[in-house]
């Protein structure tokens, strides 16, 4: 079936049919009703300059699904009134490409209006498939708008890359997901403003929260609740908690991410992981996680624990969480969960000693209440010492002699901190430092 590329406007009034899915009857037509992206989009960005200005070549967004990708495409059309013609990678090949083209061209020669290319999941094309556009993309007739949830550097042909403005779009926030869900409510000509609905105020908070960022999953399971929930007497469709849970098919649990719920299952997970009791740990952790909690949150609880509680009883555990921490900054949810969850049982299971902790703070305590000691000559930097004052005088460098340690001194007054537990690897080194301390009775003079 040959391509038609279709007037936008044309196409808008389809797309306001009752008959069209919420999340496309509410597309932005202007810059101004678009949610969100305001780092590529704010007054004064790049983005927004070139869509104002109507200077678009071709451009690649990137990011999770529901964030805006085929709304801003949509948006940009509108804006700069070009024709829209959609397609999507998985089910495309070149012979609709090479229509689209052909079409574009004949459109612009008629009406001097360029056609916008919206190729969805765009990586899916091979390079021969996108090899297609490159001519016709360096003279801007189509303009190709490609939408991908992959890494463009990556996942696409390095030729169109570099013929493209590649922007990233971010997971929409809640307060963003809200105010797009207040809107559908409240329009009369897109959305549900000629309806009585009466939505409680927790639903649409556990709407935007539960969405993880993606507003037409929050849009359709809006639109799901209020079409299938029955009306009272005056016609008032009462869109209760009870209803968004089943709307969007996820259980509201009481996480409040600034308040009382948050710290105490916070606290809870982390005193269960300091009990070494892995058990009631991942429990309170997939609480977080379920309720929609920041992995990074939880993993710098881990690394925290990790330092404070297990120390050098255990130090594999401190390098675990870190990885962790890494893993959910790189990779993300879902998979991070796999990682915190290997970091927080073996913390849970690790021995426990809290020595290094009550050391750092018994030092800091003598350096804020005590007087403050001066580093002895021998231990000075001897590279500063230009007037011949003995700096580094008499230091024994420990690997010249016996077992790598020595009798010296390394404070002008003697202290003591760190208490190492008879644990774990501690125990180790409690053996070692003992060993030391017999064959070191008496401070150097």
């Amino acid at each position: 079936m040959p391509l038609q590329p279709t007037d936008l406007f044309q196409e808008e009034q389809k797309s306001k049919s009752k008959d069209a899915p919420l999340a496309v009857r509410m597309r932005p037509a202007t810059l101004e009703e678009f949610a969100g992206q305001s780092h590529i989009l704010g007054k004064g960005k790049l983005l927004r300059r070139a869509i104002e200005a109507d200077r678009l070549s071709s451009l690649i967004l990137y990011g999770p699904p529901g964030c805006g990708k085929t709304s801003l495409a949509w948006c940009i059309a509108s804006v700069t009134r070009s024709f829209y013609v959609a397609i999507n990678a998985t089910t495309s090949n070149v012979e609709e490409l090479r229509k689209a083209i052909a079409s574009a061209k004949v459109k612009f020669a008629n009406t001097q209006k360029r056609t916008i290319l919206f190729i969805d999941e765009i990586h899916r094309f091979n390079k021969a498939q996108q090899d297609v556009l490159l001519p016709d993309v360096e003279e801007g007739n189509p303009i190709l708008i490609g939408a991908t949830v992959h890494n463009p550097y990556f996942s696409l042909a390095s030729p169109l890359v570099s013929r493209s403005l590649v922007c990233e779009l971010k997971a929409l926030k809640e307060d963003e997901v809200a105010a797009i869900l207040a809107m559908a409510l409240k329009d009369r000509a897109r959305g549900f403003g000629d309806l009585k609905v009466k939505i409680d105020k927790r639903a649409l908070s556990f709407l935007a929260k539960s969405c993880e960022g993606d507003a037409r999953r929050a849009l359709n399971a809006l639109e799901v609740g209020v079409l299938t929930s029955p009306k009272t007497k005056d016609g008032t469709v009462d869109f209760t908690l009870e209803v968004a849970q089943e709307s969007i098919q996820k259980k509201a649990v009481v996480y409040d991410h600034d308040e009382d719920a948050h710290y105490d299952t916070a606290s809870a997970f982390i005193k269960s992981m300091r009990g070494s009791d892995p058990d009631a740990a991942i429990y309170w952790m997939a609480k977080m996680l379920y309720a929609g909690e920041d992995p990074r949150f939880i993993a710098r609880r881990i690394c925290i624990l990790a330092a404070e509680d297990v120390g050098n009883a255990d130090p594999l555990a401190l390098v675990l969480a870190n990885a962790a921490l890494q893993i959910c900054e790189f990779v993300g949810m879902p998979e991070a969960r796999i990682a915190l969850a290997q970091a927080c049982i073996y913390v849970s299971c690790a021995p426990k000693s809290n020595a290094s902790y009550l050391a750092i703070d018994k030092a800091l305590s003598d350096i804020e209440n005590k007087r403050v000691q001066e580093v002895p000559d021998h231990l000075k930097d001897t590279h500063a010492d230009a007037e011949g004052l003995g700096h580094g005088e008499g230091y024994k460098y420990a690997h010249d002699f016996p077992g790598h340690f020595v009798k010296q001194k390394y404070t002008r007054r003697k202290v003591h901190y760190y208490e190492p537990a008879e644990i774990g690897y501690e125990a180790k080194i409690k053996q070692r430092m003992e060993k030391i301390k017999k064959e070191i009775s008496n401070p150097a003079s």
